[in-house]
């Protein structure tokens, strides 16, 4: 029993041995592999119960190998603004190609930490392995809807289109023209004055909205009304008046200039004290129109001085060009355009589980989703437990060549060791029955 015990020992060693080998052997191989997460094999001892007074049964040994996941591996820069990685806890949603050609409404997707991804010929952002970036699309706008957490069936394969022509619709203006405080003097002229402030529409062509103010002119003998009437009207309303209102303008000492009050005329929309925004509807689209706060320096004002007719459109472009996209640390994936402006196109969440090395280990450097690593969580970049989505980098493989050189020697030293074992039992079983002995 004790010598055949010794020789399933030094079979056991042999094998636990060419466990660690392999798995040594794997992560050398993948030393250069961009999101490899190293394999460990760990050696637990096997005891054979019995009387040690009298015998001793060798019990051998077994292991276990565990791959590291929840290591990570150095950044590298890249030049390419869609190789990606995470930084920190996390990983991103991917599927396959083939998964995206058959149409599967819902496709499977596994996580990956990082991944070289580029347009194909449909605008499907992928790696050359097949792995298809997943995540949730924006609205037309650029601003994001409201997904569930706890699923993956809201997310989308991103898909780019390089020919997309965009357009920026302008939606916020700002006036800040000074009138002439003589105008509302007694004897003054009543002379109108007028400008007139582009602004593109919802279709990328460029529109105007035409201001005229008219002072009300003191009668004779009395101060000056520091009143006029804006008349505003849109080009792309076909000249259509779409705001009329009074304007009075403080003349007390320290607030002199500022605007007093604003009262819309008509149906004209509602002037914001607070804000000092005109919510205007014109034919290219909604517009914000600020004139400034009542009381506060900025905007419209009226001092001795000349007309100066001071307004722009504070966004918009005519139609363009996507010229390219990039991820921002939120996740946030922006469509740049030629205009140099840019949109959100997608948000890509970052899928967190309880216990990373639990997940099953795919080929590609990706993992699916175990009872042993717990349930996942989709979170935006940065947020709870999760680090940030980084542009421009790759991360490199976590292998250490150097240590797994130096357990490669001491791993082949206890294969021998284990070899000479069982020559010795044999040799020793061979004397004891008197068996010829192979040489």
């Amino acid at each position: 029993m004790t010598i055949s015990s010794s020789l399933n020992a030094g079979v056991a060693g042999l094998n636990v041995n060419a466990n660690r080998l392999s798995t040594i052997s794997d992560n050398i191989a993948n030393a250069s592999t961009y999101g490899y997460k190293r394999v460990t094999s760990d050696f637990y001892s096997v005891v054979m119960h019995g009387d040690l007074s009298s015998s001793y049964s060798a019990g051998g040994v077994r292991s276990t190998t565990h791959r590291l996941i929840d290591e990570h591996g150095p950044l590298l820069a890249t030049s390419n603004a869609t190789d990606l990685a995470m930084d920190g806890r996390g990983f991103m949603p991917v599927t396959t190609i083939d998964a995206v050609h058959r149409g599967d409404t819902s496709p499977p997707v596994s996580l990956a930490t990082t991944g070289s991804f580029a347009p194909d010929a449909d605008g499907i952002l992928r790696t050359t392995s097949g792995q298809v970036l997943m995540g949730w699309p924006a609205n037309a706008d650029g601003t994001m809807g409201t997904f569930p957490r706890n699923t993956m069936n809201a997310l989308t394969p991103v898909q780019i289109d390089p020919n997309l022509l965009e357009a920026n619709p302008t939606t916020a203006m700002s006036l800040s023209a000074n009138l002439p405080a003589t105008a509302t003097q007694a004897g003054a002229s009543g002379q109108t004055y007028s400008m007139s402030v582009p602004y593109y529409g919802n279709l990328g062509g460029q529109e105007t909205l035409d201001y005229v103010f008219t002072p009300s002119v003191a009668a004779t003998g009395a101060a000056a009304t520091n009143t006029w009437t804006m008349s505003i009207s849109d080009s792309a309303s076909g000249g259509a008046v779409i705001g009329s209102y009074t304007v009075t303008f403080d003349g007390t000492q320290g607030s002199g200039g500022t605007i007093a009050s604003v009262t819309a005329l008509g149906t004209s929309p509602a002037y914001n004290s607070t804000t000092g925004l005109i919510a205007l509807t014109t034919g290219g689209g909604a517009m914000d129109l600020n004139i400034g706060i009542v009381g506060e320096k900025g905007g419209m004002s009226q001092l001795v001085s000349n007309f100066s007719p001071i307004g722009k459109a504070t966004n918009g472009n005519p139609v363009s060009r996507l010229i390219g996209v990039e991820v921002d640390d939120s996740g946030f994936l922006h469509a740049n355009y030629g205009q140099g402006f840019s949109k959100v196109v997608y948000q890509i969440p970052v899928v967190d589980v309880a216990n990373p090395n639990g997940l099953a280990t795919l080929s590609d450097q990706t993992y699916n989703v175990t009872a042993d690593s717990g349930a996942f969580y989709l979170w935006d970049a940065g947020d709870g437990p999760t680090g940030n989505v980084v542009g421009h980098s790759m991360e490199q493989s976590t292998t250490d060549v150097t240590s797994e050189l130096t357990s490669l020697i001491s791993t082949q030293r206890a294969y021998s060791s284990n070899v000479k074992v069982i020559q010795t039992v044999g040799l020793s079983l061979a004397s004891a029955t008197r068996l010829p002995v192979a040489t």
